[in-house]
């Protein structure tokens, strides 16, 4: 008699269990529905916005403006093209793609309303990049001394007279 009503209780607490994990999930679908519903009738009371940033390339090139394409070689120039392309007003859009030596890199096309926008971009992510990768070089001086301090013999000095010879 015990272990029955043992087992009537413990089934009755699963069972009620899996109706509140139904119920819960249910509720998360009806939102998520609602929520895609709403998108969609934001988005078609107001066509004619144009997506700014970074979009697809079909939307990119939807625009029917001059659209041009460079390799970023990682993941990081992608995050450092991205905040400049959002301080310029510069649209964007990235595709992951692979290089003729068979490297892993990202294409990236863009554009702007205007030629300046886009140059000044491109010119403050050289500027970002070169100073992040800027590889500290030995003066000329200290590279060509040791080489003349190992043959001293074919070291010439080198004077210049003046006049001429016969």
């Amino acid at each position: 008699m015990q272990e029955d009503l043992e087992n009537k209780s413990v089934t009755l607490i699963i069972n009620s269990s899996k109706l509140t994990a139904r119920t819960l999930a249910a509720a998360f679908m009806k939102l998520l529905r609602y929520s895609r519903n709403k998108f969609r009738e934001h988005r078609e009371k107001q066509p004619d916005v144009k997506p700014q940033g970074k979009q697809t390339i079909k939307e990119l090139i939807a625009q029917n403006q001059g659209v041009e394409k460079t390799e970023l070689a990682d993941r990081e120039e992608v995050k450092a093209f991205d905040r400049i392309a959002k301080q310029y007003g510069v649209d964007y859009a990235i595709k992951k793609g692979v290089s003729p030596e068979g490297k892993k890199r990202y294409i990236l096309f863009f554009k702007a309303r205007d030629r300046s926008a886009i140059d000044q971009a491109m010119s403050a992510y050289a500027a970002r990049y070169m100073k992040k990768h800027k590889r500290a070089h030995p003066p000329i001086e200290a590279v060509v001394d040791p080489l003349g301090e190992m043959t001293p013999g074919k070291k010439k000095d080198r004077v210049r007279e003046k006049g001429m010879e016969r």
